[in-house]
């Protein structure tokens, strides 16, 4: 049997990390985030994070040295030039990370793999199914800004720095709906796992 690779994806602010937890209390499964793996790509000392600092100055950095993500985020959010450099210094890194953690997995095990870029990024490959947590528009909005602390217009910035949720759904192998309960969203992750 060989290793079955959900590679776990939505928008920003649809409710992965819900599915993650989900699927790592409930099931055991691995979990391998790409979110995570992007904040060791930045560390403090790290050739990627001096990069960084070269092109945007130290104020790009707090006092203590570490990336102000804030700030970073300032900056790509508005600037897709920008953005796309970033990405192209952090997705290697990130491949790197997702291929050594799932080396160390056995065959025929289930694996996710948390990639909120999933597409954008290229990574489909490393994965054999595709799972898009799916919220409409005026949730994922009202959410992130919750969650973020943003305004209106930031948070809607954000959102469309990412491929749109539906044409994500499109290339889904499955689509789990977070807009009802969260009892109604664990009945969907139950299915598409034992499918």
């Amino acid at each position: 049997m060989t290793q079955r690779k959900i590679g776990l994806t939505g928008g920003i602010s649809t409710g992965k990390t819900t599915v993650s937890n989900y699927l790592a209390n409930t099931y055991q499964l691995p979990i391998l985030d790409a979110d995570i793996y992007a904040r060791e790509a930045v560390q403090i000392g790290s050739p990627i994070l001096n990069k960084i600092s070269q092109r945007y100055g130290t104020e790009i950095l707090l006092p203590d040295g570490a990336l102000n993500r804030q700030k970073l985020g300032e900056i790509v959010f508005r600037d897709d030039e920008e953005r796309i450099w970033l990405e192209q210094q952090i997705h290697p890194y990130v491949r790197q990370r997702f291929a050594e953690a799932m080396n160390q997995l056995p065959s025929n095990s289930t694996v996710v793999l948390v990639i909120p870029l999933l597409f954008e990024a290229k990574l489909t490959g490393l994965v054999t199914e595709i799972w898009v947590v799916f919220v409409d528009e005026q949730q994922q909005i009202k959410r992130l800004m919750q969650r973020n602390n943003l305004t209106l217009e930031q948070a809607k910035s954000r959102i469309s720095s990412q491929m749109s949720l539906v044409e994500k759904c499109q290339k889904a192998d499955v689509i789990l709906d977070n807009s009802g309960s969260l009892e109604y969203l664990y009945q969907q992750i139950d299915a598409a796992l034992a499918s």
